[in-house]
């Protein structure tokens, strides 16, 4: 089993050898500007606005919305700030970092994390010719930040582990709402109609 030096020694190995066997000028600027998609999570805010904005896909924007939310109490308020994992470009010298250094800590990659709570919480309320796109962008997204420079794959995959368990939750619980409000809501018409009177 791998103890937390073998992981660290796994992850710098991967950095190092897409570092210099990967990059190339135009890759470099691809990746630049699909890890800045990730940013704050704007690509998957814009796109949930999108979504909830017709009637249609609205439920997909609401679950994608309440998995966004989970993402940053979960990841950017907790895991990172108790687990507190160092950057791998400070600790990893020969690492070229791409894009400016963050301020925040490294496990898990927030980037990750809501680009999966995202997707996974759209995914089964939209029409499967949207599945592969989504996911497509979750994942370059994810990678982009191994690419650049700014996460170690391990937190890549404790994001993406973290985004699937918030996409499955944000449905689980969001239909569990929307049940009990359609019930409501049925009680209250059937309350609402006369009673029919007996037949003499």
């Amino acid at each position: 089993m791998l103890g937390f030096l073998g992981i660290f020694e796994m992850d710098r190995d991967i950095l190092l050898y897409v570092q210099e066997h990967w990059r190339v000028g135009f890759l470099n600027e691809f990746f630049k500007a699909v890890t800045h998609l990730g940013d704050a999570g704007i690509f998957w805010i814009i796109l949930t606005c999108i979504l909830l904005c017709f009637k249609k896909t609205r439920k997909a924007g609401l679950f994608s919305a309440g998995a966004l939310a989970g993402s940053v109490l979960l990841n950017n308020c907790c895991l990172k700030v108790l687990i507190n994992r160092t950057r791998p470009y400070v600790l990893i010298p020969e690492i070229d970092l791409l894009i400016k250094e963050a301020h925040d800590a490294s496990f898990p990659s927030g980037h990750t994390a809501a680009s999966f709570a995202s997707c996974f919480a759209i995914l089964p309320n939209v029409r499967k010719r949207w599945w592969a796109p989504l996911i497509l962008m979750a994942a370059l997204i994810s990678f982009s930040r191994i690419y650049v420079g700014i996460h170690y794959p391990s937190d890549i995959v404790g994001g993406f582990v973290s985004g699937l368990i918030l996409g499955i939750l944000a449905n689980v619980i969001g239909n569990f709402i929307l049940k009990k409000i359609q019930q409501r809501k049925e009680l209250s018409v059937a309350e609402a109609e006369p009673a029919e009177e007996p037949v003499q």
